[in-house]
């Protein structure tokens, strides 16, 4: 798997019931988007920087066409000249590979 495979996914709603990725599946996954961290193995995080905050504030707008494009909605804090973006599934109170695909869709955007 690589980014432009993620990039390709669409993320698939989530009902729960199936187990967070932990251990050597995580890290496979977190290979694949540059730049993110895990937490706790529990959600990723990652710090974008801009020139002021009206890049910054684009930006979000961006991250939430993604979001909605694909029904899973990450969290976003912002100010002047930054965007922390932090993923998680919810209903498997985890990661799970939607946290991956919008990860690197929304690095995909901000390469473009």
């Amino acid at each position: 798997m690589n980014k432009e495979n993620l990039v390709q996914k669409k993320c698939v709603p989530c009902e729960g019931g199936v187990p967070p990725l932990k251990g050597e599946a995580l890290q496979e996954y977190l290979d694949q988007v540059a730049g993110w961290e895990q937490v706790k193995e529990h959600h990723i995080v990652k710090t974008y920087t801009f020139p002021d905050f009206v890049a910054a504030l684009s930006f979000v707008n961006k991250i939430g066409d993604i979001a909605e494009q694909e029904n899973h909605h990450p969290d976003i804090c912002f100010g002047w000249g930054k965007v922390e973006v932090t993923l998680w599934t919810h209903a498997v109170s985890g990661l799970s590979e939607n946290d991956f695909i919008l990860a690197a869709k929304i690095d995909q955007r901000l390469e473009k």
